[in-house]
């Protein structure tokens, strides 16, 4: 694979181009940890834990280190939006459709074979507690199958950006943004695909808690960004379970009624 292959994206320069400018006007303060783990050729997954909508930007953003552009993996309404959806072709990011899922998963496994980093939220749904919530399995099968690594991420401080349940914050805010990626996990084509993806959750579970210790202290209405069991006023992670599934319920009753 040649580094041209890497550079001719219009689409995605053209979006950095805006989002470098705008993030500065906005007073985003930048702290990235392990870059020098994402490969600067050949296919890897970048797991990133999920507590806010911008997440994908930041972590993206980790890559450009070792010029390297991330194909993420998002719910397939966002393409037949006619403003998101040329801009998420462009980007070759993958559409993924929960009811039939093993089209996105078959073009996934296809792109780390032709070497691209292909960027999955692993917990599958946003976290309310903030916490890593159970993973699903499709990060490792994927790694797998592909013969690549798993760079296990964590983005931390977008949730005071825009999260679910809280109003969005969009403006100057000088919010501190924390990017962190672990030492690649190596999935052997003999490995146990259950022992891998709980291996990857204690990873971003120990990520998770480093990453926060390195961030600035919060106080007073900002605890409701920081988990319970470390001091905030998030939800438990048993009440975020239980919002999740009345979502989950509510969503469905509307699918089949």
């Amino acid at each position: 694979m040649t580094q041209s292959r890497f550079e001719l994206e219009p689409t995605y320069r053209a979006i950095v181009a805006v989002a470098r400018p705008a993030f500065f006007g906005m007073g985003y303060k930048f702290t990235f940890t392990g870059r020098h783990h994402v490969p600067r050729w050949g296919g890897a997954i970048i797991a990133v834990n999920h507590t806010a909508y911008p997440d994908f930007l930041f972590a993206g953003m980790a890559a450009r280190r070792k010029h390297r552009w991330v194909r993420f993996m998002a719910k397939k309404s966002i393409w037949s939006n006619s403003k998101t959806g040329p801009i998420m072709r462009g980007c070759k990011h993958i559409p993924v459709d929960r009811h039939a899922g093993a089209e996105s998963y078959r073009l996934a496994v296809q792109a780390l074979k032709d070497g691209e980093i292909v960027g999955v939220y692993p917990e599958a749904t946003m976290s309310r507690s903030f916490e890593i919530k159970e993973l699903k399995k499709g990060a490792a099968r994927m790694a797998q199958e592909a013969g690549v690594p798993i760079l296990p991420t964590i983005v931390w401080g977008a949730h005071r950006i825009w999260t679910k349940d809280v109003p969005k914050n969009i403006g100057r805010t000088k919010t501190p943004i924390h990017v962190t990626i672990g030492e690649p996990i190596h999935v052997g084509p003999d490995d146990d695909i259950t022992a891998k993806t709980e291996e990857l959750r204690a990873v971003m579970k120990r990520l998770l808690d480093e990453t926060i210790a390195a961030y600035p202290t919060l106080e007073g209405e900002d605890l409701r960004f920081l988990p319970a069991r470390l001091g905030g006023t998030a939800p438990t992670y048993e009440e975020a379970y239980a919002k999740d599934l009345k979502d989950m319920t509510r969503k469905r009753d509307e699918f089949t009624g």
